[in-house]
C-alpha cells in the first residue's frame, strides 16, 4: 500500500509539473491582458460578429473572457449585463464548447495532439450551435434574472498590484490543480495494481467501440468527462505512455472531450444564469457522440480501404 502511494504521488507531482509549466504562464499573461487595450480590442473587433449569432455587441465580453481565460470569468461578466434568456442561453452553450482556449489547448498538444484542430474544433462548434439556435428558438426574449452570483475581485490599481494578482491566479491554479491531480494519480495507480481498470475498460468498451476507439481510451474519457480537459490531461498523458493509446484514439478521444468535458461542474456553473441547464447538457453530450462518431468511422474507414490498396500491392507483386 505504502509502495502504491509513493508511486502514485510521484507520478502526480511529475504531472502537476509538466501542466504547471503550461497554466502557469498562460494564466498569468492573459490575467494581465484584461487590464491592457488587447482585449477591449479584440472585443471591438468581434461586436459585428455578435449580430449573425442573434447577440448584442455586449455578448463579446463574456465570450472573450471565457475564451482567454475560463467559465468563471465568462459568467462574471454575464452577471455585469442585462441580457435576455435566449442571448444567456447562446453565450452558455457557446462557452461549454469553447471556454480556457489556451491553455486547454496547450495541454492538448502535449499528448500529440495539434493545438490548431483543437481550437478549430471547438469555435465551430461554438458558432454552429451559437446560429442554429439563434435560428430556430423564436422564444427566450423575456430578461434573464441572475440568481446567485460570483463575488467581482477588486479591481487592482497600478501595474504592481495587476501583476500581483496575475502571480496570485496563477499560483492558484497551479495549487487546484496539485490537488486534483496528486490524488487522482494514487486512486488511478491503486485501481492499475488491483487490477480494477482493466474491468472497468470492460464495461466501458461498446461506448468506446461505438464511437470508432479501443478499449484502452476508457480511462482517458472517464476523467476528460469527470474532471476536464485541463486535469485530465495528466491521465491523457499517463494512457500515452503506459496503455499504448494509439494517436488515432488520443485524437477521438481528444475531441470527444474538447466537445463535452467535465459535465457535472460545467453544467452546475450556468443554474445562477436562470436558463434551463438540461437542454446545455444534453447538447454538449449529443454533439460529442454524433461528431466523434462520425470523425472515427470515416478514420477507420479510410484505414480499411489503405489496408486493402497495399495487400493489393502486395499480391500483384507477387
Amino acid at each position: 500500500m505504502k509502495g502504491t502511494l509513493l508511486r502514485g504521488g510521484k507520478k502526480g507531482l511529475d504531472l502537476t509539473w509538466t501542466l504547471g509549466k503550461v497554466i502557469f504562464p498562460v494564466t498569468l499573461i492573459v490575467t494581465i491582458l484584461q487590464y491592457t487595450p488587447v482585449l477591449p480590442w479584440v472585443m471591438d473587433k468581434l461586436e459585428p460578429l455578435m449580430g449573425w449569432l442573434g447577440l448584442s455587441g455586449q455578448a463579446a465580453v463574456p465570450l472573450v473572457l471565457g475564451n482567454f481565460l475560463n467559465l468563471y470569468a465568462g459568467i462574471a461578466a454575464i452577471l455585469s449585463f442585462d441580457f435576455t434568456v435566449k442571448e444567456v442561453f447562446i453565450i452558455a452553450v457557446m462557452l461549454s464548447f469553447s471556454h480556457n482556449l489556451l491553455i486547454e489547448s496547450t495541454v492538448a498538444k502535449k499528448v500529440g495532439v495539434s493545438w490548431w484542430i483543437v481550437i478549430g474544433v471547438r469555435l465551430s462548434l461554438a458558432f454552429f450551435s451559437a446560429f442554429f439556435i439563434h435560428l430556430f428558438w423564436d422564444g427566450g426574449e423575456a430578461q434573464a434574472k441572475y440568481g446567485l452570483a460570483p463575488s467581482n475581485p477588486v479591481e487592482p490599481e497600478g501595474w504592481t498590484e495587476i501583476i500581483i494578482q496575475g502571480v496570485q491566479t496563477a499560483g492558484m491554479g497551479i495549487i487546484q490543480l496539485a490537488f486534483i491531480v496528486i490524488p487522482l494519480m494514487v486512486v488511478m495507480q491503486f485501481m492499475r495494481e488491483k487490477g480494477w481498470l482493466d474491468k472497468f475498460s470492460e464495461w466501458l468498451a461498446p461506448c468506446t467501440r461505438f464511437l470508432g476507439m479501443e478499449r484502452n481510451t476508457s480511462m482517458t474519457l472517464a476523467a476528460g468527462l469527470t474532471i476536464g480537459l485541463a486535469y485530465g490531461a495528466g491521465l491523457m498523458i499517463q494512457a500515452v505512455e503506459e496503455d499504448g493509446v494509439s494517436k488515432k484514439d488520443m485524437y477521438l478521444a481528444v475531441i470527444f472531450l474538447v466537445a463535452c468535458h467535465a459535465v457535472v461542474e460545467d453544467t452546475l456553473v450556468f443554474i445562477p444564469l436562470g436558463i434551463p441547464v438540461w437542454p446545455l447538457l444534453i447538447i454538449r453530450l449529443t454533439t460529442a457522440v454524433l461528431l466523434t462518431a462520425a470523425v472515427g468511422f470515416v478514420w477507420n474507414k479510410l484505414q480499411h480501404n489503405r489496408k486493402d490498396t497495399s495487400h493489393e500491392h502486395t499480391y500483384h507483386s507477387l
